[in-house]
């Protein structure tokens, strides 16, 4: 590693610390704030094709169920009344089932009374800036910023090719960016308790792959410790996501809920 470049580094981390150790104006505000956990998500997922064929559904149930995933976020408080809101999380599935029918997708059409598996990939980042209103126990929060979000999808099973059955596969991977906007309430029953409700969304029209995404969430948070606690929180979500092309378009849906848990780090 490059000697000038790691003490930059040092410096730079060195003098977040510092001014990260100075008190927010808001008791329910902290300079640097750090979420690391997970979610235990129920998920239900629903693909929709544009093109149908005499016979084919319009429509095809991806599944639902159960998942858990890895959830990772970062606040940063400037001038004690703006900052920074960064998150990331991964969303994937994957079913194998039997229908009865068939599904044309990128141009393939399914047999589905074979065995027939989906699978999606869904990543999710954002990043915002927040001013807050509010100096007392209670503060409001407005943000703006942007979204990124790629999505994998990919089915395989059987088709018909001249009454004759073969497998056959069909897959798309995009990603996009989105303007996303923010609002956010905080209350601090004291320096160790508070409680927390916010929503987010997205929307993008045009492109390859447009859509929308909508979360609300309501938590607490408990700091047993100075700058060690936890966080508790509940979300829902609706995602919906559009890929056109010039001879078919595909829309995949996808509602999800559940409960999250962090370790938190404040300073």
């Amino acid at each position: 590693m490059n000697p000038n470049f790691a003490r930059k580094a040092l410096f730079v981390l060195g003098a977040v610390v510092c001014c990260g150790s100075a008190h927010a104006q808001s008791p329910a505000l902290d300079r640097i704030s750090v979420w690391v956990g997970g979610s235990d998500l129920d998920t239900k997922a629903t693909l929709e094709s544009s093109v149908r064929s005499v016979g084919s559904l319009g429509k095809l149930d991806l599944g639902e169920g159960n998942q858990s995933i890895a959830r990772a976020r970062l606040d940063l408080l400037l001038f004690d009344t703006q900052g920074f809101s960064f998150d990331y999380y991964s969303l994937s599935r994957t079913k194998t089932r039997a229908y009865d029918g068939s599904f044309e997708f990128e141009g393939v059409p399914f047999d589905l009374e074979a065995s027939f598996r989906s699978k999606f990939d869904i990543d999710l980042g954002s990043a915002a800036y927040h001013w807050w209103f509010g100096s007392g126990a209670d503060v409001f929060g407005f943000g703006l910023g942007a979204a990124y979000y790629r999505a994998k999808l990919g089915l395989q099973g059987s088709v018909l090719l001249e009454g004759e059955p073969m497998s056959a596969e069909a897959k798309w991977s995009d990603s996009a960016v989105a303007p996303v906007v923010t609002l956010a309430y905080k209350h601090a029953f004291s320096d160790a308790f508070r409680v927390y409700l916010d929503a987010d969304g997205l929307k993008k029209n045009g492109g390859k792959l447009s859509g929308h995404l909508y979360n609300v969430r309501a938590g607490l948070e408990w700091f047993p410790w100075k700058n060690v606690g936890l966080g508790a929180e509940y979300g829902k979500s609706k995602l919906s996501l559009r890929r056109d092309r010039s001879s078919s378009d595909a829309t995949l849906d996808i509602d999800f809920h559940g409960p999250s848990l962090f370790a938190r780090f404040r300073f």
